[in-house]
């Protein structure tokens, strides 16, 4: 899709729009799942409402992969808040 690309090399090869370090699973959170009006999200994350509706078009268009997405980005929190709770070993001097 025009404006949606995916790079290994960026925020872990998540759809992303072109040229913008803002994943379309951020854009889907925000709009979806707290709903933040389009406006508002354009402005706080600031891109334009085209930007905003190309995602969700995007995201509704794709939705194996989007779950994909979702499903390892709570894999990395949950790995993340399970080494904050119980973190390896101190290193000692």
């Amino acid at each position: 899709m025009d404006g949606i690309v995916s790079t290994d090399d960026v925020m872990g090869g998540d759809p992303r729009l072109e040229g913008r370090r803002v994943s379309v699973r951020q854009i889907a959170e925000l709009v979806i799942d707290r709903g933040t009006p389009v406006g508002e999200v354009a402005d706080q994350l600031d891109v334009s409402r085209a930007d905003v509706h190309r995602a969700l078009t995007y995201y509704y268009a794709n939705p194996d992969e989007m779950a994909a997405v979702r499903e390892r980005h709570r894999e990395a929190m949950r790995a993340a808040r399970e080494a904050a709770i119980d973190p390896p070993d101190a290193v000692t001097r």
